[in-house]
């Protein structure tokens, strides 16, 4: 009787001579993510009552992935579409930063222009603050945002249906004092994003969503994508948002006007276009060489990451730097990141209850999708 291994050898040998090959698919094919971790990842999310529901896309060249927990809504056990729309908070502003930086590329005005040069007797002092303040939020310019009714992440019961114009926005911020003078300090303010997309208007005569429209969501064909404007409804398919109201229980937090956000928050999306949105991005599609470098050039914040032009950058705990940003509305928080290895990673969830551990488990998800599951 011969051996096993002569006998697989005299196999080899024949499949050769006869001039067969092994099919490709014969041959096992590492997984690049790791799908089990990130999908018990977000089940952890939903199970511990953090989040309503969740979503996630991971992508790296032409492999891509797309998991999903929860439920579109509280009353249902549908869960949600891989192809849920969401508000995408101020994710927006990095499709403002881009449309400005392409005009900085077609020579309309210079990052360190003053704003007042361009927008004349709109913001107070501009004559000090420069458009790169704006975009990296260096200006001092006070957040309209923290004042009370002002703010989207808050329950404004039928206010939310009210239509907002820029100028309101304005003058609720420039009633305040700066933060500090025009460079000496960072300071997150949705008030510079609202200036950015009035800077977009008065240079090229159109709105600011027209502009990303044409510049960005067509040639890109993010057809998902949308700058609402006074829309209040989130296409289908979506998960449903809420929050919970003091002597009310939770409210559906849906529907809402997102013109008190405006270019500062208001567009609404879906994973697979914010991955390629930031893949388009950083790759050089929308911008040259010298803006994108500009767009990446960060200041520290002192808020655990540090801040372009329109962009946030990153450090994992396993010791790799993402870039992106990250957004919230009330009922919707994402993030939309990229590694230096080029892999994309969306997550989007519907905040539920607060855990004291929510903050870990997403940090969590956004490490085992960038960089591996944690070694035992």
């Amino acid at each position: 009787m011969r051996s096993t291994t002569a006998a697989l050898g005299l196999a080899v040998a024949v499949v050769f001579a006869l001039g067969f090959t092994v099919p490709a698919c014969a041959l096992p094919v590492p997984d690049p993510f790791p799908r089990a971790d990130l999908q018990s990842g977000l089940n952890r999310l939903v199970d511990s009552g953090s989040a309503s529901a969740a979503l996630l896309r991971i992508q790296q060249g032409n492999d891509e992935w797309a998991a999903q927990a929860g439920a579109n809504q509280l009353s249902s056990d549908v869960p949600p579409s891989p192809s849920s729309r969401f508000r995408i908070g101020s994710v927006t502003k990095t499709f403002v930063a881009t449309v400005v930086l392409q005009l900085v590329d077609e020579g309309r005005l210079a990052l360190d222009d003053p704003i007042d040069r361009h927008l004349p007797g709109v913001v107070p002092n501009g004559r000090a603050i420069t458009v790169r303040q704006i975009l990296n939020h260096t200006s001092g310019i006070y957040d309209y945002a923290h004042e009370r009714d002002w703010s989207t992440n808050r329950w404004r019961g039928d206010a939310r249906f009210r239509t907002y114009r820029p100028q309101e926005l304005l003058d609720v911020a420039f009633a305040q004092p700066p933060y500090f003078p025009p460079g000496q300090g960072w300071h997150y303010s949705n008030t510079n994003y609202i200036v950015a997309a009035l800077l977009i208007e008065r240079l090229t005569g159109r709105p600011y969503g027209v502009e990303i429209t044409e510049r960005i969501l067509r040639p890109l064909r993010l057809n998902q994508t949308s700058v609402p404007g006074t829309d209040p409804s989130v296409p289908e398919p979506h998960a449903h948002g809420y929050t919970e109201v003091e002597g009310e229980g939770w409210a559906d937090a849906t529907e809402m006007n997102p013109s008190l956000d405006w270019a500062a928050g208001e567009m609404i999306s879906t994973t697979t276009d914010l991955n390629r949105f930031l893949h388009a991005l950083l790759g050089g599609e929308l911008l040259g060489p010298a803006t994108l470098g500009a767009m990446r050039e960060t200041v520290e914040t002192g808020a655990g990451f540090r801040y372009g032009l329109g962009l946030q950058e990153f450090d994992l705990p396993c010791g790799t730097t993402i870039v992106g940003h990250s957004g919230q509305l009330l009922g919707y928080l994402t993030y939309v990141t990229a590694a230096p290895d080029g892999r994309q990673v969306t997550l989007s969830y519907n905040p539920y209850r607060e855990q004291a551990s929510t903050a870990d488990s997403v940090l969590g998800l956004l490490a085992t999708a960038q960089c591996g599951p944690p070694s035992p």
